[in-house]
């Protein structure tokens, strides 16, 4: 019998990204898009799903590899090929007891009312807890298999934790707002029993006969290789909600402690010992946080309300930091009259444009940016790493910052030199959208050559918004207001747009800066400009 492989798909240019959760066993009978793996680059995460209905032949991969596109991942046997192909005398090992095991679950009836069945959290890639943040169902609906039951959010991402089978949700064992790790029970179900299932997962008041030889669990079950030890290279623990908040509570980073538990999971009793060796050992230095607040005890002036930062806040914070701290940044303010522009914008333009697009003045600042872009590139560029030589990239790639209920998010336009006023218009609104749902593709924030923060819809001046390594400019536009100008002859009255560039000092100079802003000024001023 053939066996199809499954491989990584394009990655969108990512040269590697991670395997974080391996979502069915070898054995396993699947559906066509069903998801198998799920992979996670430095901002997104990616499904990949089964391309045809079948059988789990073999799993190529393991939690923590790095894989990239057209990597073998899974091979899988077609379910058509299973129904047609002819008696193998040359099965292997796995394809006998999968077999046994299907046929021992077509002689069985498939539906035990009274077997009830636990919901775990699968594998979180090396992640210490994630936040439940949405209960899908009711106790008592009926549940389909893969319906949603519940919803886990993690540093960018949210999780989907599907019923294993069709059933009835007994109750959940979480509640809005908990925070779980790999292996805590979510829910209980009762209803159908799947018989691909691992049979340690198996409830013993549905175990087979004692006359009846149950199929060995080691050859149907989920490799013990794919279950993270504690602690590993990659700083992936295993460890109980329990142990996790003592460690919280004591400051332990449980990478560092040894488990005694079974597959090495760690117990409240290693991280006891773990802090009363180092209470006996001389101090090694305190550990240091990218991101410093304050130690001081406000409590002591009156009541205070301690609120975590999310995980993308926190990202947001260091990155922050690290940019502020390695770039000599410079902002040049500049205002840009676009009094022509916004006539245009809402009256010949708003006439001519398709049913349903809506242009904002931010599409004319992307065209524009492209524009200074090529005719000053070393705006599009980075510098190397021991700082000696400038990257000219021969491509741009537009971020826009983008306001999310969890943080600031950077989707960014890819290809924005072949795009014209009403791409940018279309793409920004998609990808702001995409930003604020989570749903942004795997390299949808990558590959930025310079940025846009835009604040205009809200209100200010001017700002001084922070370079992005390795990004050597972002340019910051402010809300447009009618200011008094002089032509010459008399004040009259403009609509002018405040503009903030900030620039990494070690590439570019003062006056490159004035002419950068000042080009983007006159683009604006005359959307005939743009043309040229």
């Amino acid at each position: 019998m053939s066996q199809t492989q499954v491989t990584v798909p394009d990655l969108g240019g990512i040269e590697e990204v991670e395997v974080i959760e391996i979502s069915i066993s070898v054995g396993d009978t699947v559906e066509a898009e069903q998801e198998i793996i799920v992979l996670e680059s430095d901002k997104a995460t990616m499904e990949v799903p089964a391309p045809m209905a079948g059988t789990v032949a073999a799993i190529l991969v393991s939690v923590g590899d790095k894989v990239s596109s057209g990597t073998p991942v899974v091979e899988m046997e077609s379910a058509v090929e299973q129904r047609t192909a002819e008696p193998d005398t040359k099965k292997t090992t796995t394809d006998v007891v999968v077999e046994a095991a299907q046929e021992k679950v077509s002689a069985e009836p498939e539906v035990a009312p009274d077997s009830e069945v636990e919901v775990c959290v699968p594998d979180l890639g090396g992640a210490d807890a994630v936040e439940v943040i949405e209960l899908s169902l009711k106790v008592g609906d009926a549940v389909e298999a893969e319906d949603s039951l519940l919803v886990l959010e993690s540093d960018k991402a949210t999780m989907e934790i599907p019923a294993p089978s069709s059933g009835k949700l007994l109750a959940y064992s979480v509640s809005v707002g908990d925070k779980v790790s790999e292996g805590d029970v979510i829910a209980r179900m009762v209803g159908q029993q799947n018989a691909s299932k691992p049979a340690a997962e198996a409830k013993q008041d549905n175990a087979p006969p004692a006359n009846t030889e149950p199929v060995p669990p080691t050859t149907i079950s989920k490799p013990i290789e794919s279950i993270p030890a504690a602690p590993t290279s990659s700083g992936k623990v295993h460890a109980g909600p329990a142990v996790r908040q003592l460690g919280r509570e004591l400051g332990v980073d449980l990478t560092l402690v040894s488990g005694t538990g079974p597959r090495n999971r760690i117990l409240k009793s290693d991280v006891q010992a773990f802090v009363k060796n180092r209470l006996q050992q001389p101090s090694s230095g305190a550990q240091t946080m990218g991101v410093v607040g304050s130690s001081e005890d406000f409590s002591r002036f009156g009541a205070i309300e301690n609120v975590p930062l999310n995980k993308i806040k926190q990202v947001t914070a260091k990155n922050m930091v690290q940019s502020w701290s390695t770039i000599p940044q410079v902002t040049q303010f500049d205002s840009a009259d676009i009094t022509q522009l916004e006539a245009y914008r809402k009256g010949d333009m708003a006439t001519m444009l398709p049913e349903g697009v809506k242009v904002s003045p931010l599409a004319f600042v992307l065209k524009a940016c492209v524009l200074a872009l090529q005719k000053f590139p070393q705006f599009n560029s980075s510098l190397n790493a021991d700082g000696s030589e400038l990257i000219f990239k021969q491509f741009y790639n537009l971020g826009i910052a983008v306001e999310t209920p969890d943080g600031l998010l950077v989707p960014v336009i890819k290809e924005a030199d072949k795009k014209g006023i009403i791409d940018f218009a279309q793409e920004s609104a998609e990808l702001a959208g995409k930003a604020r749902d989570k749903k942004l593709p795997m390299d949808g924030m990558m590959g930025g050559t310079f940025t846009i923060s835009s604040l205009g819809g809200i209100g200010g001046t001017a700002f001084t918004p922070i370079v992005s390594a390795p990004q050597v400019a972002i340019l910051g536009v402010s809300k447009a207001s009618m200011q008094p100008v002089w032509n010459g002859n008399s004040f009259e009255p403009r609509l002018m747009l405040p503009i903030s560039l900030s620039y990494d000092h070690r590439v570019i100079d003062g006056a490159e800066a004035a002419r950068f802003a000042r080009y983007i000024c006159q683009l604006l001023s005359d959307t005939r400009h743009m043309l040229l």
